[in-house]
């Protein structure tokens, strides 16, 4: 087999465990946001994205939408991406998704939730050259029962953490946070 068909399998594959998450998220929760990107990577990314896929069928792991009553969301600031984004990451062996965003949350802005369900599924599409796969991007909702924050991540990829009302325009998943919180916070 050559590298471009090992590839070419690799990202096969992904696509046919991200159906498979996919469709497990969406009939076990009700009345979340989807939403899609589309990213373009080197190929070097793609091999990286396409073996994190194969393995649980998301790419970045979970997330969770930590708000409080007042509307504001709680951001913490990814230094390697440059912008504030949702706290997350990737499950550990034999955790779920719930349980992977709920220690990211902990571990990112130092604050726990009484999570409400899926608030937001992505789909992420990936091309690189010729090739093209695609993940998941499942996002819970938590309303958070303590409101101050601390960073306490272990991979020293977060610099702060943050409550917003007023989103930050380097706010990763900006508009699909917003439509989230109109229709969620009304």
């Amino acid at each position: 087999m050559t590298t471009v068909d090992e590839l070419w399998y690799r990202a096969d594959e992904a696509a046919q465990q991200a159906e498979q998450t996919y469709h497990r998220l969406s009939e076990s929760h009700e009345d979340f946001v989807e939403f899609q990107t589309r990213k373009h990577v080197s190929r070097r990314r793609f091999r990286t994205v396409t073996e994190r896929i194969r393995g649980n069928g998301a790419p970045y792991g979970a997330h969770t939408i930590a708000y409080r009553s007042d509307g504001s969301l709680a951001l913490v600031r990814h230094d390697a991406v440059g912008l504030w984004v949702l706290p997350g990451g990737e499950s550990h062996d034999g955790e779920g998704f719930a349980e992977a965003a709920r220690r990211e949350l902990a571990e990112e802005a130092g604050i726990e939730g009484d999570y409400d369900g899926l608030g937001l599924l992505g789909r992420v599409e990936f091309y690189s050259g010729d090739h093209s796969t695609w993940g998941v991007l499942p996002v819970f909702e938590a309303e958070a029962r303590s409101t101050d924050l601390e960073v306490r991540d272990p991979d020293d990829e977060i610099s702060a953490a943050n409550w917003f009302v007023d989103l930050p325009e380097d706010t990763r998943d900006r508009g699909q946070l917003l439509e989230w919180r109109d229709r969620r916070l009304g």
